[in-house]
């Protein structure tokens, strides 16, 4: 135990280690250095080293040493000195070495050494090359380490919303800066849409002053309804008077009309009344031949007028709302639509046709529906946006017109988004079959996987053909509901579906698990063929042509027996294809 301490404290060139003084050595120094002889001695023992002469091992062993001591300091001659000693003699050992297994290559007689010498030196040599590389990796990663807690000390501030990591990612950073254009161009892009606060102060006064100017003219026309109530009270007395063949004097009844017009509210009298009376004139305008009260044209332009100015300040919410409430419906329609298309909301918020589509939804009338173009622009908007919700208020409060296309942009984005499929499917099965499109109501309920409910539907609609239903299968393969529609009462005719199945490479695998089903039941393929109405010899013919050639004899062989049975003739002969020359005799 004494020796091996004793030879610890030794160099590899016999000399005692002095340790550095402690005045000129640091403290992270100091630790360096015991850390370093620690594992000098440690991959010594490891590696079963030599104490003494030249050693391949001890040589990579003392090469590490070397390096990490290079890459600590350049002060220290001594170990320095030393671990150059030690290195020297291990690559002129490892020539020698070299020279000697060339030489061995050489010498027939000693081949068998010269192999395992070979083995054991590569298996050492690798195990060299792997802690080497092991080493190297660990001294670049604390070199590393070192190198950023020093920048961590020395820099104060970092950019804001990156770590530390990130600020020194030329990768991160560029994808900071691309965000930070991006945030710049929208702010840019939103102030090149907002109105300045000057023009928007003067809008809002001209707002304040019109709407006074629409005061005054209401007072006015109210006023003048009221005097148009006098006068019309006055033409009836004269009228009556007139049928009635003028019995009482022009006089006592120009009077008593007088007395009824003054006892009638003015304008300047009782004020309560002339409200009312304003009220009730703004509910029932006047009769046939009273006067318009309001200029339509004018109504429509100042709508019309307020919208493109909401819609020119980026008030997109405002004006959404207040297009979808415009008279006669004159913005409800694909060309506002396209106005909100071609404008970007602020980041983060709702885009624009979605909200106009959103308004036009909360203002439609109980029983009306939009337009074709603009539902199917805003649903496809919606499902854009992933707004499942509003397209599922918009389709089960019938609120859009349905059509084929609304139908196939539900269908698509249910095969394109997994999660809202089963949504997506059964609301353009809603639409589906109030267009009247069969067969894709049954196709939308097959990928829903309501197979039963898929082939009922069929079943009951009468104008669903064979051809829909096969349709339906080249779209959802389902042995289930190949069988479901060929059960009685059958909507299609098995041989027909054989025969065309069997002639797609790609289906061919549902009409044969069809035929096998019925030919596991005995005699079940033999009653499906004499069933089956709907399908001549020759349709069966071709079944069993398609069965011999997909290399299904016992299929094709069945229903040649049976076709042949019906004729009252046997397949005597060994080729089943000779049995088409019965055919005509029960053709």
């Amino acid at each position: 135990m004494s020796q091996s301490k004793q030879s610890s404290s030794l160099s590899p060139n016999g000399e005692e280690r002095r340790p550095a003084p402690k005045n000129l050595l640091s403290e992270d120094d100091r630790r360096a250095f015991r850390s370093l002889y620690g594992f000098i001695e440690q991959e010594k023992k490891y590696l079963q080293c030599p104490e003494e002469g030249p050693d391949e091992l001890r040589y990579i062993v003392y090469r590490s040493a070397f390096n990490k001591v290079i890459g600590r300091a350049t002060a220290y001659k001594r170990l320095l000195m030393a671990i150059k000693a030690e290195y020297d003699n291990t690559i002129r050992e490892l020539k020698r070495r070299e020279d000697e297994v060339r030489a061995s290559q050489r010498t027939a007689a000693a081949s068998v050494s010269l192999k395992d010498s070979l083995m054991t030196c590569q298996k050492r040599a690798k195990v060299l090359r792997d802690r080497s590389s092991a080493l190297q990796t660990e001294t670049a990663e604390v070199q590393e380490q070192i190198r950023r807690q020093k920048s961590w000390k020395q820099q104060s501030s970092w950019i804001p919303g990156l770590t530390v990591a990130e600020a020194e990612d030329p990768g991160a950073l560029d994808r900071h800066l691309e965000d930070l254009e991006a945030q710049r161009a929208a702010l840019l892009d939103r102030k090149r849409r907002c109105v300045p606060l000057e023009v928007q102060a003067e809008l809002d006064a001209e707002l304040v002053a019109a709407k006074r100017h629409r005061d005054r003219l209401r007072a006015q026309n109210h006023h003048l309804k009221l005097l148009y109530q006098r006068l019309k009270l006055v033409w009836d007395r004269l009228s009556g008077w007139e049928e009635g063949g003028q019995q009482a004097p022009l006089e006592d009844l120009l009077g008593s009309s007088v007395e009824g017009v003054r006892q009638a509210p003015s304008s300047e009298g009782n004020t309560s009344h002339f409200k009312e009376d304003a009220r009730r004139s703004d509910s029932e305008l006047f009769e046939d031949e009273e006067p318009t009260a309001v200029d339509e044209s004018e109504l429509l332009e100042d709508h019309l007028s307020r919208f493109l100015e909401l819609f020119a300040s980026a008030r997109f919410e405002e004006a959404a709302l207040h297009a979808a409430r415009s008279p006669r419906g004159v913005l409800r329609n694909l060309d506002t639509m396209q106005m909100f298309t071609g404008v970007a909301g602020p980041p983060g918020s709702v885009p624009p046709p979605l909200l106009f589509f959103r308004a036009l939804l909360v203002t439609v009338a109980a029983g009306d529906e939009l337009s074709a173009p603009v539902s199917l622009h805003g649903v496809r908007w919606a499902l854009q946006q992933s707004n499942t919700q509003l397209v599922t208020h918009a389709v089960t409060q019938n609120k859009l017109t349905f059509t084929e296309e609304l139908g196939d942009a539900l269908t698509e984005h249910a095969q394109n988004n997994p999660t809202v499929a089963d949504v997506c499917l059964a609301l353009a099965a809603v639409v589906y079959q109030a267009c009247g499109i069969d067969r894709k109501t049954a196709l939308s309920m097959c990928r829903r996987g309501l197979i039963h409910s898929a082939a009922e539907f069929m079943k009951q609609c009468e104008d669903v053909t064979a051809d829909d239903c096969m349709w339906v299968l080249r779209c959802s393969p389902s042995p289930q509901l190949l069988q479901l529609l060929t059960d009685p009462p059958a909507i299609l005719s098995v041989g027909v579906a054989c025969a065309a199945l069997l002639a797609d490479p790609q289906r061919q695998h549902l009409a044969l698990q069809l035929l096998d089903s019925f030919a596991s039941r005995g005699t079940g393929l033999e009653d499906v063929i004499l069933e089956d109405g709907g399908s001549s010899v020759d349709v069966w013919t071709d079944v069993a042509s398609l069965c011999s050639g997909l290399k299904r004899e016992d299929l094709s062989r069945t229903v040649r027996s049976v076709l042949l049975n019906q004729s009252g003739t046997g397949v005597r002969s060994p080729d089943l294809d000779g049995g088409r020359l019965m055919e005509h005799v029960f053709l």
